[in-house]
């Protein structure tokens, strides 16, 4: 399983990941506030191929992407 994380803390929502995105499961959620008062980007959908697309271009370093051990 790919895990993708947006910190809050540091993402201003300049919508860079979303454009990057292959699958174009990224949106900016203007309702997702924290400090910057902007937004957060998001997964609008958990078919993230790990690609790391939208990390490579987001100029915040805001997205951490792994993947999760599956423990049988």
């Amino acid at each position: 399983m790919i895990i993708t994380e947006f910190n809050e803390k540091r993402c201003k929502a300049c919508g860079l990941c979303a454009v990057a995105c292959p699958k174009k499961i990224i949106r900016i959620n203007k309702d997702r506030v924290e400090i910057n008062g902007l937004g957060c980007a998001e997964l609008i959908s958990n078919d993230c191929i790990g690609c790391k697309a939208c990390a490579t271009v987001c100029p915040d370093i805001a997205i951490s992407i792994y993947r999760e051990e599956e423990r049988n």
